[in-house]
């Protein structure tokens, strides 16, 4: 081959290009009795809005037998809206046709753990019967809208809200496969030049995520978002956005030509633009974004090569109107909802923190029935945070002894008795069901968690918010480099340890120590603590305290054994 040879593309690109507009054999596949689908299919149920994963939890004693294969399916909902009637059907489908507990995700979706391939048809049927869907909620297109969940009777945050649905409706895929397949079973006639005016027959190299945030409310971590919208304000006004481009946390440990990225500021654009504009960077990202390697294939690569200028350039050429600077402003403010809080229009809303997102009836905590039972009874609108809690919206005054009464009868602590670390942190799912994680974390959080809590308590930093987000493996599914304290899956109960970046998500932090055992997490960080106490400035966060140190200070005092 030449040097001026295109690479080859991807073996994922072969099977969208002979897909049929994402078709595939996948309802031949579910015709038969198997438990699985084949691995060109696997690439194309994503799209779909579900994984194929199995129980790693039994892989040794199956072994001989072969995987238990299960599927994880996803419910897409832009700014995390959901009516009471929606949320208490997917509460019966958990039960019916998963593992009996819903998951909230960072990205203010509803995932299902544990469905087999003979209940796909009807879980995804019956989300659609609420009037949500699957389509798009993962694959090479733009994933969930995120949009600040604040309830307030606010026209800006109504703003928000109102751009996140339009967006998630204009580049939702246009093939007919979903309906075919899922829904009503009738063919669409389609050609290549209409099935897909945004995507093309090949859609986008990797995925693609947007979300819209506000200089004072940047609690959808706009700068991890292929495309962040954040919010300007003036004179109470939403006067536009500044249309931010290339975030994206996911690497590879070893490769060193993968690594998380914050999105760049790229544009101001009014509110009328923003859809047009929105569709340019996706044009430039369809048209050269890496179709060969698929773990650099994001958007935030074509940035950084590119480098800002560049990119800029190439951004005003696809745009219908001319390019703005963007304003040179400050995001301040990472608000996470939680509580009685008055909404502004004589209602009321109550923010539930769910630890790791997992809504479930475990032990003495019934959080699955509490929530069903307040929803039952006072039918509130409800938004997904993208901390993984859930708003209760809506609610008369009165209702705030009564609420709290039924979740205490669950056992479900209510905001000032869980601990502020514990408030600010978040795990992805990982081991079991997870194929990519090497090393637990939403199992492994609270213990680490437990942990932390007491020794902040005994250094007199209860009251400090501390950011901690636990992976496991590098592919950075709850932003875990952005944020005071990441703790990524490195190898097994090992994990590497970052430090240095903010409660607001504007910078990235950096490594402080690799192969760190799960139960020396805490003991390593415990020097670097002492230090933030004896040394930190008046308001200075514990990840701006390691930023204002420096990396070679900081990992120099890593304590624990920390050996492999």
């Amino acid at each position: 081959m030449s040097q001026d040879a295109a690479p080859k593309p991807s073996a994922v690109e072969g099977h969208k290009e002979q897909s049929r507009f994402l078709r595939g054999g996948i309802a031949e596949e579910l015709a038969q009795e198997t438990d699985h689908f084949s691995e060109s299919d696997k690439s194309l149920i994503k799209f779909h809005g579900f994984y194929q994963q199995d129980n790693r939890d039994v892989r040794k004693e199956r072994k001989g037998a072969g995987k238990l294969f299960i599927f994880m399916v996803r419910c897409k909902i832009p700014g995390g809206k959901v009516t009471a009637s929606q949320y208490l059907a997917l509460d019966r489908l958990a039960d019916e046709h998963a593992n009996g507990t819903l998951r909230i995700t960072s990205r203010q979706g509803i995932q299902f753990h544990g469905v087999i391939k003979t209940g796909l048809k009807e879980i995804i049927a019956g989300i659609n019967e609420t009037l949500l869907t699957t389509l798009g909620a993962c694959g090479d297109v733009n994933r969930n809208v995120m949009a600040s969940p604040a309830p307030f009777a606010d026209p800006i945050y109504k703003s928000l809200q109102n751009t996140a649905d339009t967006l998630a409706a204009h580049f939702a895929p246009r093939t007919g496969a979903y309906h075919e397949i899922w829904l009503n079973g009738e063919k669409v006639a389609q050609d290549a030049e209409t099935v897909e005016p945004i995507y093309g027959k090949l859609y986008l190299p990797r995925k693609f995520k947007i979300g819209l945030g506000l200089t004072y409310d940047n609690s959808v971590d706009v700068f991890a978002q292929d495309q962040g919208l954040l919010g300007i304000v003036e004179n109470g006004k939403l006067v536009g956005y500044n249309l931010l481009v290339g975030g994206g946390m996911g690497m590879t440990h070893g490769n060193h030509n993968t690594f998380p990225h914050i999105a760049q500021p790229m544009a101001f654009v009014t509110p009328d633009q923003v859809v047009q504009a929105t569709e340019a960077v996706v044009e430039i990202f369809r048209q050269h974004g890496n179709r060969a390697d698929r773990k650099r294939a994001r958007i935030k690569y074509v940035v950084h090569d590119w480098g800002v200028e560049k990119f800029r350039e190439v951004l005003a050429k696809h745009l219908p109107f001319p390019l703005v600077l963007p304003r040179d402003v400050q995001v301040k403010g990472f608000p996470l909802f939680l509580g009685w809080n008055a909404q502004g229009d004589g209602k009321f809303f109550y923010g539930v923190s769910v630890e790791n997102g997992r809504i479930k009836d475990e032990g003495e905590l019934k959080l699955k029935s509490a929530l069903r039972t307040i929803v039952e009874k006072y039918q509130p609108r409800i938004l997904l945070t993208p901390m993984q809690d859930i708003l209760l919206c809506d609610l008369p005054e009165t209702a705030q002894a009564d609420i709290e009464k039924i979740l205490t009868a669950h056992h479900v602590l209510p905001p000032g008795r869980i601990s502020l670390v514990q408030q600010h942190s978040m795990a992805c799912p990982a081991i079991p069901t997870c194929g990519l994680a090497i090393s637990e974390a939403e199992r492994g959080l609270p213990k680490v968690i437990d942990l932390l809590e007491a020794e902040l308590k005994s250094l007199g930093l209860e009251s400090e918010k501390v950011s901690v987000r636990m992976t496991g493996c590098p592919n950075g599914c709850v932003r875990p480099y952005q944020c005071d304290i990441g703790i990524v899956g490195r190898s097994g109960d090992k994990y590497t340890l970052f430090v240095g970046g903010n409660l607001e998500g504007s910078r990235l932090n950096f490594q402080f120590k690799d192969l760190v055992p799960l139960p020396q997490i805490v003991p390593t960080l415990k020097p670097l603590l002492e230090a933030y106490r004896a040394e930190r400035q008046a308001g200075e966060g514990f990840g701006d305290y390691c930023h204002r140190l420096g990396a070679e200070k900081t990992m120099a005092l890593a304590g624990g054994s920390g050996a492999a």
